[in-house]
């Protein structure tokens, strides 16, 4: 134990000190904003999830308290279980990418069984081609995206409502990381052109600071060779996520691009005005993030107070510089970031708006 304290640097203790007092004051924040469900409905719920566990997670489990009962469903067999154990309420997630192609007729036969049904957007507005035929099927539509609720009401849709996402803290959260976690600078997500125009700006920039860029198709970068050395190429699950996010100094949020092309289905070309799940799960994790702007990041969090801002390149290279020199102020705004999400942006804080739509008609 000597041998490996005399050989540790000097930066190795500042660092360890600064990870140690950072952790125990996210710990306080934490409890400070213990987990607060709302009062448990006389509901038995059936959930269709589509997969994404960092979203089906959270809502399962923050049902599993709200509800009274909970049924955890299929897509491919949800009309069947639906028929069987007849449910208050049916919610679907998003009905998209691995829903079956008769997954419609079944929300229609489980609608003649007088069971009221909802679907939440949450991939809005990159499917619009595919989400303006769905939301005729279903009795309530909710959708993250604020630009979406009078595109859906335009279609004759008569109940619709914004649900923003937000984040489950039993899977984003502050937590101790090894070495192979903690990094100057982290973006995690796939390379949307807007994404990989900004990273061929930072490149010469980041030279010389511990740089992760995960996700898939980052060869397009006109940076790629200089880049490489930075990527990680490939899906990230979630809880590895939480790792990376925990373990850096400050996290980069870029969200897409809702401009039709290679990567969208929004054939109805609907600006994108609201935040992303990453905005919230990047903040659980008591950790600085810097942020593009979308019009209602101000609805939820204070730029300059719970986290920062970018509008142009230059612009994030000044405040990386900053923030990577000045810890104090990092840790300040990272801190208020936990604790306004831990107060107003998870599952069980939001998923209460969506029973009242439900438990009101029932």
């Amino acid at each position: 134990m000597k041998a490996k304290t005399r050989n540790m640097r000097p930066r190795d203790y500042r660092d360890g000190y600064e990870e140690g007092y950072r952790l125990g004051l996210c710990e306080a924040v934490m409890r400070l904003n213990p987990p607060v469900a709302g009062a448990c409905r006389p509901l038995k719920l059936m959930y269709i999830p589509q997969g994404f566990q960092a979203i089906d997670t959270g809502v399962t489990d923050a049902l599993q308290q709200l509800v009274s009962e909970l049924l955890i469903g299929s897509p491919e067999t949800m009309l069947e279980m639906a028929a069987h154990e007849l449910p208050g309420a049916v919610l679907v997630m998003n009905g998209l990418h691995v829903f079956p192609e008769n997954h419609l007729e079944q929300i229609a036969e489980i609608r003649k069984l007088g069971i009221p049904t909802a679907i939440w957007f949450v991939d809005d507005p990159y499917f619009t081609k595919d989400t303006s035929v769905i939301c005729h099927h279903y009795d309530h539509v909710f959708t993250h995206e604020l630009g979406c609720v009078d595109f859906y009401r335009s279609l004759g849709v008569n109940s619709v409502h914004y649900l923003p996402l937000c984040v489950n803290p039993q899977m984003f959260y502050p937590r101790r990381t090894g070495p192979q976690y903690q990094y100057d600078v982290v973006f995690i997500g796939n390379a949307f052109r807007n994404r990989t125009e900004l990273f061929d700006e930072l490149a010469p920039f980041l030279h010389g600071k511990k740089v992760l860029i995960a996700g898939g198709f980052w060869e397009r970068l006109t940076a790629f060779e200089e880049l490489s050395p930075y990527i990680k190429d490939g899906f990230i699950p979630p809880e590895e996520t939480a790792n990376y996010y925990s373990g850096a100094k400050l996290v980069i949020n870029i969200h897409r691009p809702w401009e039709g092309g290679q990567d969208n289905r929004n054939s109805y070309q609907l600006p994108s005005r609201s935040i992303n799940p990453r905005t919230y799960e990047i903040s659980a994790c008591g950790t600085l993030q810097l942020t593009d702007v979308r019009d209602d990041l101000g609805s939820h969090y204070r730029p300059g107070k719970d986290l920062d801002i970018f509008s142009n390149p230059e612009e994030l290279k000044l405040k990386i510089d900053y923030y990577l020199k000045h810890e104090k102020e990092r840790r300040k705004l990272a801190l208020q970031g936990l604790h306004t999400t831990l107060r107003h942006h998870t599952f069980t804080a939001r998923l209460p708006r969506l029973l009242d739509v439900l438990t009101a008609q029932a």
